[in-house]
């Protein structure tokens, strides 16, 4: 049910939002957001104006982090990525500023890749950018048709190692 038995590391978690300009972030996405592992990071770094929406399939999750994160910025959703779009509609956004995900793009459903990183394309701001970690670099494949711009890194420090990528909406 999670992509990986040890949280995120705190080197991935600062190298992954460290590109965010926090300032001019007023929404921000996260996929697959867990037990919770960015969300304190992420809130701790938004603005007091911002919202951070965290959309997951598991009813679990969304339970678990409903009842341990009380900031009134967070907003936890059942539901999935590739319905991005209509989320932030439902919520009064017309886009997102940033997302983010983990979610393991190489062993999803056939076709199910190409709808996340489309939909997250549409629903991005001009400028945007989706910020995807992961351990098999084949998600490139899956954003290259939709993003413009997308930077690579490799974070060693974290369990297991991690591709780093942030795909740029021009």
């Amino acid at each position: 049910m999670v992509g990986s038995i040890i949280p995120s590391s705190k080197k991935l978690i600062d190298n992954m939002l460290g590109r965010v300009d926090w300032a001019n972030t007023k929404v921000f996405v996260e996929y697959g957001p867990g037990v919770g592992t960015f969300c304190r990071p992420i809130l701790e770094r938004m603005a007091p104006d911002a919202t951070l929406i965290a959309i997951d399939t598991n009813p679990d999750f969304i339970s678990y982090l409903d009842t341990r994160i009380t900031d009134s910025r967070f907003v936890p959703v059942l539901g999935s990525a590739a319905d991005v779009g209509a989320i932030l509609a439902e919520r009064g956004h017309f886009h997102a500023d940033y997302v983010l995900s983990g979610l393991p793009f190489s062993t999803l459903p056939p076709g199910v890749g190409d709808i996340i990183a489309r939909e997250t394309a549409e629903a991005l701001r001009p400028g945007g950018c989706f910020l995807v970690y992961q351990f098999n670099p084949k998600v490139r494949d899956f954003l290259a048709p939709h993003f413009p711009r997308i930077d690579h890194a490799f974070e060693l420090v974290n369990i297991p190692p991690a591709q780093l990528y942030w795909a740029w909406k021009d």
